[in-house]
């Protein structure tokens, strides 16, 4: 049930880049906005409300992931790396009670990202739209959860990233336009590509991030896709993979390569997407474990570790090169990858403070303002504003200057319900892996 709360005493971050923190303020929530905001000296919380005494911890927006798939745990696991194990996995999953299963395991992940303070979610490639049938559980008040949205499954092509699991075929540039119209008629809210392969499906050295989709096979889709009034996120790895999605028009890439000087431009002006410019979404949190942990955690093969490290740094420098050059910028996990549980959004924006060089302030400002406005939610939710969602995080300390205490919320507020203490079902086998890399 929804309950008028009361916050007085906090030390505010409202998600702008450019202001600075707000000692001793109150905060009023009626429903599901935020109603008042002012100094505790000037607002009196009104009888009716809840009354909580931050005394003196923070406030800030809940977190966007912007990069998710919901159906793994991120538990390391043989299936995900293809053949005939993904083949059985995913065909058992399609039955009756597979399905079942299927739904359960979306849920519990979905209830994961939201206790550690994501109050966003968007996924990006799922199987059997699970993550369709959960959003809306949740928007219609069967279910209580963060705000979702989704893609359904992913679109690629034979043979290419998510071939055989989390995806749908297209071989040419009708059959694309085929699946935009199926999953736009199973009402997904956006449109998801692989324009490259990626790291699990490469069987050489190099050839991950191999550019798969053509041309006109992108252009199709996007056109299509922008017509029925979605967006684009486009899996790409490679700089070849980034020019094709964004020559095809698309809106997000998604992991991202090193840029060029047409790449850079067609990020700034891009009249065939949707908005006349395009954005990048990094995800350094799946990259990082396989790089810097030892082949007796990670299980990987030569070819997997070589073709790893290639993406990461990659990734690295188009994203520093996306910041020098006025691009706009947001972060996901890619939650299901190995060693990326859906509890640890904090950790990109960790990873993308160490590994890109952007400070604290930049990193927080991507998970909350800035995915929003990539997503195109910016008027509803990602600062802490009156009028806006009830999207709240109270931290014991300022994230500032300790980005660690996002791993542990005191509180998690989505849209106006309130979790206090949020405990979350851990993995110990991922944690005590990663707490091995040195930062």
């Amino acid at each position: 049930m929804q309950v008028r709360y009361g916050f007085k005493n906090c030390n505010i971050i409202d998600g702008n880049l450019t202001s600075s923190v707000r000692h001793n303020m109150t905060i009023l929530i009626d429903g599901e906005k935020i109603h008042r905001i002012g100094s505790s000296e000037e607002v009196e919380i009104p009888s009716g409300y809840s009354v909580t005494d931050a005394q003196n911890k923070y406030v800030m927006p809940g977190l966007i992931n912007a990069h998710v798939h919901l159906f793994g745990s991120g538990k390391p696991m043989k299936a995900i790396g293809g053949g005939s194990a993904q083949r059985h996995l995913v065909k058992l999953l399609g039955t009756k009670l597979g399905l079942i299963v299927l739904d359960r395991m979306v849920q519990e992940h979905v209830m994961a990202e939201l206790y550690s303070g994501v109050t966003t979610v968007r996924a990006v490639g799922d199987l059997f739209y699970s993550d369709v049938k959960i959003r809306d559980k949740i928007n219609s008040g069967k279910l209580f959860g963060p705000r979702l949205i989704v893609s359904g499954p992913a679109i690629t092509v034979t043979g290419g990233h998510g071939y055989g699991s989390f995806a749908q075929v297209c071989d040419s540039p009708w059959e694309g336009r085929k699946c935009v119209r199926k999953n736009v008629y199973e009402q997904v809210d956006l449109i998801k590509i692989c324009v490259t392969g990626g790291v699990s499906d490469a069987r050489k050295i190099g050839e991950a991030g191999k550019l798969k989709m053509t041309q006109e096979e992108v252009l199709a889709i996007c056109d299509e896709a922008h017509k029925l009034g979605c967006l684009v996120a486009a899996h790409a790895e490679s700089t070849e993979g980034v020019r094709t999605a964004l020559r095809g028009g698309v809106d997000t890439i998604e992991h991202g390569s090193v840029f060029d000087d047409e790449i850079i431009d067609l990020f700034r002006n891009n009249p065939k997407s949707s908005r006349g410019y395009s954005s990048l979404i990094t995800t350094i949190s799946p990259a990082v474990p396989l790089y810097e942990l030892a082949p007796s955690i990670t299980k990987l093969n030569e070819v997997s570790m070589q073709n790893d490290k290639i993406i990461l740094e990659g990734m690295i420098e188009g994203a520093k090169q996306a910041y020098a050059n006025g691009i706009q910028v947001g972060l996901g996990t890619d939650a299901s990858c190995p060693f990326v549980a859906q509890y640890d959004t904090w950790r990109e924006l960790e990873y993308v403070v160490k590994y890109v060089g952007v400070p604290t302030e930049q990193a927080i400002y991507n998970a909350t303002m800035g995915n929003a406005k990539i997503l195109g939610i910016e008027d509803e939710t990602g600062t802490i504003e009156e009028g806006k969602a009830a999207d709240v995080l109270l931290l014991d300390g300022n994230p500032l200057e300790n980005i660690r205490l996002l791993s542990h919320p005191n509180m998690v507020i989505s849209r106006g319900h309130a979790i206090s203490h949020p405990r979350l079902k851990k993995i110990n086998a991922i944690d005590e892996a990663i707490e091995k890399i040195k930062l």
